[in-house]
């Protein structure tokens, strides 16, 4: 596995990219509403990002038709967007992607669609607190099994479940490099496989089921859901491990 070590100019440049992913995801944190349809949400996204003269990586990527993966509440990753109406009480994944100058960014969020239910509340606060907790532990010389076998217990712990079949990655001039980053071990032998070190830059996405980690693929080919059928929430940073600390790219 050769996980590309990135020089402190390339890092700025993955700055870059990754806060104008920020930008676009508080844009639209900002003004979607009860309403509104998922494309038109992606249209907002599609058009802000037009406006940051940058491109939007995730359409056509692999084939996947549009700039914002919108998850809506079952949905918990590569939601398509279509002309479903969100509602309040709904609560919607969204996953952007970003390329400016040849260097990607990408980042996710959970929103709450108006008032939502406590239960999903705390659905939401599983992925970001274990995204969190995620980045405080990070330092060199941790093995990436050792940080996937933590965010595992973590989501457990917190009495939810990680997706299964999905992952965290590296990230720079691709969008998805070396290595990949599972929420979960397979073998609990977490002292083996490559170790993390300074100038390596890669994204964190803890994906939270509630009951069944086994994922399903719905007949659009792209949107994920959990074999229980329950909602489930999904949240990612960009992170660079710079002077021995993960530090998050994807912020303004």
């Amino acid at each position: 596995m050769a996980i590309p070590i990135k020089k402190p100019l390339d890092i700025e440049k993955l700055r870059v990219s990754n806060s104008y992913v920020a930008k676009t995801l508080n844009h639209l944190k900002e003004y979607i509403r009860p309403g509104m349809t998922l494309s038109h949400i992606n249209e907002m996204g599609e058009d802000y990002i037009k406006s940051l003269d940058a491109r939007a990586a995730f359409k056509g990527l692999y084939g996947f038709p549009s700039g914002v993966c919108t998850s809506l509440n079952s949905v918990i990753i590569h939601g398509v967007p279509n002309e479903t109406i969100v509602k309040d009480g709904d609560i919607l994944g969204l996953d952007i992607g970003i390329e400016k100058n040849g260097w990607y960014g990408d980042a996710a969020i959970t929103l709450p669609i108006g008032k939502i239910s406590l239960e999903d509340e705390k659905l939401i606060a599983c992925a970001k607190d274990a995204l969190y907790y995620a980045i405080d532990i990070i330092r060199p010389g941790m093995r990436f099994k050792e940080l996937s076998l933590a965010l595992e217990y973590f989501i457990t712990d917190a009495g939810y479940v990680p997706l299964r079949g999905f992952c965290g990655h590296g990230i720079g001039r691709k969008p998805h490099e070396e290595p990949e980053i599972p929420n979960y071990l397979e073998l609990k032998k977490p002292k083996q496989g490559p170790k993390i070190k300074n100038g390596m830059v890669f994204c964190i996405e803890p994906m939270i089921c509630q009951k069944l980690g086994k994922a399903l693929v719905l007949d659009d080919k792209w949107s994920v859901v959990s074999e229980d059928g329950l909602r489930g929430s999904h949240y990612e940073h960009t992170v660079a491990v710079i002077n021995n600390r993960a530090e998050i790219l994807s912020v303004e």
